[in-house]
């Protein structure tokens, strides 16, 4: 209630009570109002400035329990990130080293993953740049998982065709050891029919006429028939893009598709073509580029023997075809 106000009065020299008219007393509980009312708004103001609700509470533990986990969530993509780069260099540095496979080309691995509109659902919100790059995160690892997982495919085809692909790679000499003596190897070297150095793509094994010539490897037989300077000669495809070629032979003892083992007789040492004395002229060939033959003789020569293969094979001396 109100309290009450007294006025003086000067005719009778008295205080006499005020007596409030409704205008009066609704002006009162207007001002009151207003007063309540301003200060009420201060209130709420700070109270929404410095006191969180429990709404808000509830709220900002969600959010800090939101901002842990992402950052957990960073560190495993992280750690899988990782994982995914030594599996990738132990797949191109070792694994296909071993079964002699080319590694996969950085470009595939690192290939883009979606379209440009792929992460536009996930724009316009307040922390969209964080969701957005976590989520290309780990769409880059899931495709490089799909690459790595084709990849170890791959290898394991590779893995169970391992003894076939020994067999097929070139691992003896053509000519039985101790019946013949490698003469001239690969490299730039003088011919004496044409009189100029030339590159020599293989080795000269010299041996006497009708010497049989041996299969280095397993695999069937592409060409018999006589070729140019090469004279007679039989070309024969191992797989896994190895072929051997065999020069100035006397005569065949295989046929055309006929499938040969290593160390099986194909021919025997002649004197045809573009020769000077009887020998092999025998190139190894792999992805079609020839190749240095000396580098395969690892099946015939201990250690010591083989350094001396070696140094013989590299003299700078005349060949023989």
């Amino acid at each position: 209630m109100f309290r009450a106000k007294y006025k003086y009065n000067p005719k009778t020299l008295s205080y006499e009570k005020v007596r409030l008219t409704t205008r009066m007393w609704f002006g009162r509980i207007f001002a009151y109002f207003v007063i309540g009312s301003f200060f009420a708004f201060i209130v709420v103001i700070l109270a929404f400035e410095f006191v969180d609700s429990p709404q808000e509470k509830a709220k900002d533990r969600e959010i800090e329990f939101l901002k842990l986990n992402n950052n957990i969530f960073a560190d495993r993509i992280e750690q899988f990130e990782k994982v995914i780069a030594d599996m990738q260099d132990r797949d191109d540095n070792v694994y296909r080293v071993i079964f002699e496979s080319e590694p996969i080309p950085s470009s595939v691995r690192k290939a883009a993953y979606g379209g440009v509109d792929r992460y536009a659902k996930l724009d316009g919100y307040k922390h969209s740049d964080i969701v957005i790059e976590t989520t290309k995160r780990m769409d880059r690892l899931a495709s490089q998982m799909v690459v790595q997982s084709k990849s170890f495919d791959e290898i394991w085809e590779l893995a169970k065709n391992k003894e076939d692909m020994m067999r097929a790679i070139p691992a003896i000499l053509p000519i039985e050891k101790g019946k013949g003596r490698i003469v001239s190897g690969y490299g730039s070297r003088f011919h004496p029919i044409l009189k100029y150095r030339r590159m020599h793509w293989g080795i000269d094994v010299s041996a006497p006429k009708g010497t049989p010539i041996y299969a280095t490897a397993d695999g069937v037989i592409e060409y018999t028939g006589r070729r140019g300077t090469f004279g007679n000669l039989v070309v024969i495809d191992h797989g896994y893009g190895y072929k051997t070629e065999y020069g100035h032979m006397n005569n065949f003892a295989v046929k055309r598709k006929q499938k040969v083992k290593r160390g099986e007789i194909i021919g025997y040492v002649g004197n045809t073509g573009l020769s000077r004395a009887p020998h092999v002229h025998y190139n190894v060939v792999k992805d079609g580029e020839r190749i240095n033959p000396v580098n395969f003789f690892y099946n015939d020569f201990t250690p010591e023997e083989f350094e001396k293969v070696l140094e013989l094979a590299s003299r700078d001396n005349q060949v023989l075809s």
